[in-house]
């Protein structure tokens, strides 16, 4: 009996498609390195975050005015002002003297101010929304213990008012690596399990009619 003959080169799309796998899997390999590197360990750190009993001390505003950035379309942006306050609370969990902050972002973005207004085109608008803060933690806020959270490593001299939403974080520097690690494998694995089916049922094809 002749010796049967069967292809098992890759036809063009499907090395297309085996090339497409490889290339997600290299990208969530990668992706997950990176994100792993610039946000899980900082989120990480962050999440050693502590609750703790503040009271306000003093609430003052700073005669130093700081820049944000406006935008009003899509190729539009400006810079306004707006005023800087700051709202000192005693921490009950290390008790000493910390200067309050709204969350981890306006922390990062402006460490001297307990309060950082969503940007408008309009000072004015600006100044009323850091007035509004103050005069909450000047009356309401200030007769009352509220839960903070510090960290004691990384900034002791800070407080902050809402906790970071870490959660939302870390699915993120796990899921989308994950996802394309399993979709690139997909792709390869049904790409060669085709291509074999395709082979085999050539051969009994072959086969028949010899």
């Amino acid at each position: 009996m002749a010796k049967i003959r069967v292809s098992y080169e890759y036809s063009e799309a499907e090395d297309k498609s085996i090339r497409l796998g490889l290339f997600l899997i290299v990208c969530g390999i990668l992706s997950l390195f990176i994100l792993c590197f610039c946000w899980l360990n900082p989120t990480l750190q962050n999440m050693q975050s502590k609750p703790a009993n503040c009271t306000v001390i003093s609430v003052r505003r700073v005669e130093e005015m700081f820049e944000c950035v406006f935008t009003c379309g899509t190729d539009c942006k400006g810079t306004s002002l707006y005023p800087c306050l700051q709202v000192f609370v005693n921490n009950s969990e290390s008790n000493s003297i910390a200067l309050l902050h709204y969350n981890e972002q306006q922390l990062v973005l402006n460490p001297k101010c307990s309060y950082v207004p969503p940007c408008e085109r309009d000072n004015q608008k600006n100044r009323d929304s850091v007035l509004q803060w103050q005069d909450y933690w000047s009356g309401e806020g200030s007769s009352q213990a509220f839960t903070c959270f510090f960290n004691q490593q990384r900034r002791p001299e800070d407080v902050l008012y809402k906790a970071s939403d870490h959660e939302r974080v870390l699915l993120h520097c796990i899921l989308w690596p994950i996802v394309s690690l399993l979709v690139g494998t997909l792709i390869v694995l049904l790409t060669i399990c085709a291509r074999s089916l395709a082979v085999r049922a050539e051969a009994l094809q072959k086969r028949k009619f010899s």
